[in-house]
């Protein structure tokens, strides 16, 4: 069975649709076989991870289906996959009822761990306090580790290593802040169309995250 894991976020805007997708790209030019899924019902991120990952990205979607017809849908698209990369919707424990419905649930229903992108933009050890706060909040879904987004320096990125060893939490690396990296918006998402491959990010997320590490989970 292929391993899977779930990127979420602290908050929307935090990053996690770039890294999602340009894991996905990453991993696909590797030669693995990337099973893409979105959580919630979504249909724009999904033409995304379709366009870079060469196979149709699921919903997955607790709102609208059961946690049955969810683990089907997962096991059998993925079922053929090397690694199944879930990215998560809104804050992680944002859902239609407190945290119904949310990627938190997700996770849970299918007992898969969680990648958490975190915006260190303006911050850097105080972000020990939220990821201490989201690794502790519920003891039934499994934060394993943190990618950290628009990170400034080499120095600045050193002092968030410093809160994944203090928190006892693996660190999976950063993506830089580049301008080159931001992206337009639009309603419901970031607008990836001028920019469908976004060379730049894949060669930045190989070069800044323990991409192998990645797969093993």
């Amino acid at each position: 069975m292929a391993r899977g894991f779930l990127i979420g976020a602290p908050a929307s805007g935090s990053g996690k649709t770039t890294i999602a997708r340009g894991l996905m790209a990453l991993f696909t030019l590797k030669g693995y076989r990337v099973q893409p899924f979105k959580c919630g019902p979504d249909y724009i991120d999904t033409k995304f991870h379709e366009a870079v990952c060469g196979r149709p990205s699921i919903n997955l979607d607790t709102f609208m289906a059961t946690a049955e017809h969810v683990r089907e849908l997962f096991d059998r698209y993925g079922a053929d996959a090397d690694v199944r990369v879930v990215e998560g919707m809104m804050g992680l424990f944002d859902g239609y009822d407190r945290d119904k419905g949310s990627s938190a649930e997700i996770a849970r229903v299918l007992d898969i761990p969680v990648v958490l992108v975190v915006d260190a933009k303006s911050a850097a050890y105080s972000t020990a306090a939220l990821l201490s706060g989201f690794i502790h909040f519920r003891n039934d879904v499994r934060i394993c580790g943190a990618i950290f987004n628009r990170v400034g320096s080499a120095r600045h990125f050193a002092m968030l290593q410093q809160v994944c060893d203090d928190l006892g939490v693996e660190c999976f690396g950063y993506l830089p802040k580049h301008a080159d990296l931001k992206q337009g918006s639009r309603y419901l998402g970031l607008d990836f169309s001028e920019n469908p491959e976004n060379k730049l990010l894949v060669e930045l997320l190989e070069k800044n995250v323990q991409w192998q590490r990645l797969l093993k989970l």
